[in-house]
C-alpha cells in the first residue's frame, strides 16, 4: 500500500537524542558509568565489514553492551557475510550524521536564506555484536592488553571463605550475577588493571549473589525489575556499599574509593529524593557483607590468637 503524502507528513521521526540520553541515564541509574571501567576491552568498538572505528558517543554506546569483541554490524550485513542475528538477540544502538539540503513544500529545494544550505541530520541504526551472531565466517579476534598481577592474600582468604558462594566465572567483557543460574560472570583476572579492581567488582556481584533466595532472599534482587527502574537501583546501591565494606576488611578500601565514589555519583539524586534510601541500603548491605564474612578468620585476627595461644 502506497502511503500518501499526508500520512508521510504525520509521520514524526524517532528523537535520536532522546533515544541516546535515556540509554546513558539508564546506565547511570544502574551505577555504571558507561566511560569509566576497571578492565581493559580489545579496543575501540568498528564495524565488521568497513572496518572503520566508530566515533563520538557511540564509543561508549557499544563498549557499555559488555562483549568482548569490538566489531559490530547491523542484521542485513550479518546476513550478506553469510550469517545471522541469533533468535531473542537484542540490538544495540548507534548514531550518525548525515548532511542534506532542506527542501521547501517536500518537492523543491528552499529559497532565501536556507537556499543551498546543508544542514545536519541525526540518524540512528541497531547493531549487533558478533557475539550476538551466528555462521559468521573471517572475524578477527583482537587481543584485549593485559596486567600482571598477584592475587591480594586477604581478599582471595575472604572470598574463599565464604562456603556456599555462587560459581565464578571469566568470560567476556562483562562483570554480572545470574540470578537463575546464581553463578557470577567476570573478565578474566588479567584484563582488570589492578587486583584492587578485580576484588571490588568480584564483591559487587557476591553481594548481589547474597540475595538469593538460598541465602539472604532480599526483595531488591528477588522482585521483577527493569533495568534502570527504582528496585533495581535500589539493589545496585546494595551491592556497591557491600562491596565497599568488604573492601575495607580486606584494607583495601583507600585504592578502591575512587571507582566507588564515580560509581556512586550517579545516586545522588535518587538519594536526595529518597531519605531513607541510604539507611535501608547499608543495612542491606551490612547484612550481606556479614553473610560473606560469617566464616572469615582474618589475618590479624589468627596473629592474636597464635599470640594468646603462646
Amino acid at each position: 500500500m502506497k502511503r500518501t503524502a499526508s500520512a508521510a507528513r504525520k509521520f514524526i521521526a524517532p528523537d535520536v537524542y532522546q533515544i541516546v540520553t535515556d540509554r546513558i541515564t539508564a546506565l547511570l541509574e544502574a551505577g555504571v558509568v558507561p566511560w569509566k571501567k576497571g578492565w581493559t576491552t580489545t579496543g575501540v568498538p568498528r564495524n565488521l565489514i568497513s572496518g572503520k572505528a566508530y566515533r563520538g558517543i557511540n564509543i561508549w554506546l557499544l563498549s557499555s553492551a559488555g562483549f568482548s569483541s569490538p566489531y559490530w554490524l547491523t542484521y542485513k550485513q550479518a546476513q550478506e557475510r553469510g550469517g545471522n542475528v541469533r533468535k531473542g538477540e537484542k540490538g544495540s544502538v548507534a548514531i550518525f550524521w548525515k548532511l542534506f539540503q532542506p527542501k521547501d513544500g517536500g518537492s523543491q529545494p528552499t529559497t532565501g536564506q536556507e537556499a543551498g544550505r546543508m544542514l545536519p541530520l541525526l540518524r540512528y541504526y541497531t547493531v549487533f555484536n558478533v557475539e550476538q551472531c551466528d555462521g559468521l565466517t573471517d572475524v578477527p579476534t583482537p587481543e584485549a592488553k593485559t596486567y600482571e598481577h598477584e592475587p591480594i592474600t586477604e581478599a582471595e582468604a575472604l572470598w574463599q571463605s565464604w562456603t556456599d558462594k555462587p560459581s565464578v566465572i571469566h568470560q567476556g567483557n562483562a562483570a554480572v550475577y545470574r540470578r537463575d543460574a546464581d553463578a557470577i560472570t567476570m573478565p578474566p583476572r588479567p584484563q582488570f588493571e589492578t587486583p584492587e579492581v578485580y576484588y571490588s567488582t568480584l564483591f559487587h556481584e557476591g553481594t548481589h549473589a547474597t540475595g538469593h533466595s538460598a541465602r539472604l532472599a532480599r526483595a531488591t534482587l528477588l522482585e521483577s525489575a527493569r533495568f534502570g527502574s527504582q528496585t533495581y537501583s535500589k539493589e545496585e546501591l546494595v551491592a556497591e556499599l557491600g562491596s565497599a565494606y568488604l573492601c575495607g576488611v580486606c584494607g583495601i578500601f583507600d585504592r578502591t574509593v575512587d571507582n566507588s565514589a564515580a560509581y556512586l555519583a550517579s545516586w545522588l539524586k535518587a538519594l536526595k529524593e529518597d531519605k531513607t534510601l541510604i539507611v535501608h541500603a547499608a543495612a542491606n548491605a551490612q547484612k550481606a557483607a556479614d553473610y560473606i564474612l560469617r566464616d572469615f578468620q582474618p589475618a590479624a585476627a589468627e596473629a592474636d590468637d597464635q599470640e594468646e595461644a603462646a
